[in-house]
């Protein structure tokens, strides 16, 4: 990685606190000056594009294989059950003394594989997901991916779509900004790996900061910096304070509640474009991040 890229990562252990409205908006301020690009890590459930105003036509849509599923050659399997019996994920039982597979629980691990004495499991690749591109009217791309239906392998698709942010771009880019999924699983560890900085995003509920202390965890792992933003910080003043106070020196700011922000996104309209108190809030987000980044 070029020592002049910042990778940033805005991450939460617990969803709907606000990641992908932060995230957006700052990818708009960053761009104004900055070459970026912009990932959406969440593959699970991408929004990104639908708080940068929705996206009308891809540029690019590709399929991406992660995965593999176990193909039986029945000629050779004489039925002993062992792919079934060390099946951690129960996706393979015995039907009349042959394996039936269940592919929406299958992992693709190849246990099976490995435990046949016949040598008749092969393991096949899988179309498991699929990344979409599109050169923003902000000017940067959003690079974007979806685990399809049923699939599995989300941290390894958020793997390859970094790689085709970094393809696009060519690594022309002075700002990366990486919208992770909530939790600490895969995808999570994925998108914070090769990260200059985690931008982690909590609410003042006993879940939010329970899940804001897992992730950071996962963040130390790493020995990556980072900052704290509360979101809705006046839903509970008293804990907000209590976040404050725990995390200070690491506070980059804070986001009032505004139910108009639902009626924004319902209409595909960015917080940037709106006169909103949140846009002022982000700004300031912002003007706090771009010191740091500066610092750096």
């Amino acid at each position: 990685m070029n020592q002049n890229q910042f990778k940033i990562t805005i991450a939460s252990g617990k969803g709907g606190v606000g990641k992908s409205m932060i995230a957006s908006g700052l990818a708009m301020l960053f761009a104004k000056d900055k070459k970026i690009i912009a990932v959406d890590a969440d593959v699970d459930a991408p929004n990104l594009a639908v708080w940068l105003g929705g996206i009308k036509k891809w540029d690019k849509v590709a399929p991406v294989t992660t995965s593999a599923k176990p193909a039986i050659d029945m000629e050779k399997c004489n039925g002993c059950g062992l792919c079934a019996k060390n099946c951690y994920f129960e996706a393979l039982e015995m039907v009349d003394n042959n394996p039936k597979l269940n592919p929406f629980v299958c992992e693709g691990c190849g246990v099976c594989q490995i435990v046949c004495p016949q040598k008749a499991v092969d393991l096949n690749p899988v179309q498991n997901g699929q990344i979409k591109s599109v050169q923003t009217k902000y000017g940067f791309t959003l690079v974007s991916g979806q685990l399809l239906p049923g699939e599995t392998g989300s941290g390894k698709v958020v793997t390859e779509i970094k790689k085709e942010a970094e393809n696009i771009s060519k690594g022309d880019y002075q700002i990366m900004i990486i919208d992770s999924a909530p939790g600490t699983g895969c995808p999570v560890i994925a998108s914070l790996q090769d990260s200059n900085f985690a931008l982690l995003i909590t609410e003042p509920t006993p879940s939010g900061l329970s899940d804001l202390k897992r992730v950071l965890e996962v963040v130390n792992h790493f020995s990556i910096p980072y900052q704290v933003v509360i979101n809705k910080w006046d839903i509970n003043p008293q804990l907000s304070r209590q976040i404050e106070k725990e995390f200070k020196g690491n506070l980059l700011g804070k986001i009032s509640y505004n139910q108009a922000i639902f009626k924004a996104v319902v209409n595909f309209q960015p917080i940037l474009e709106t006169n909103l108190k949140t846009k002022e809030e982000i700004e300031k987000l912002f003007e706090n991040l771009f010191r740091i980044y500066e610092a750096d």
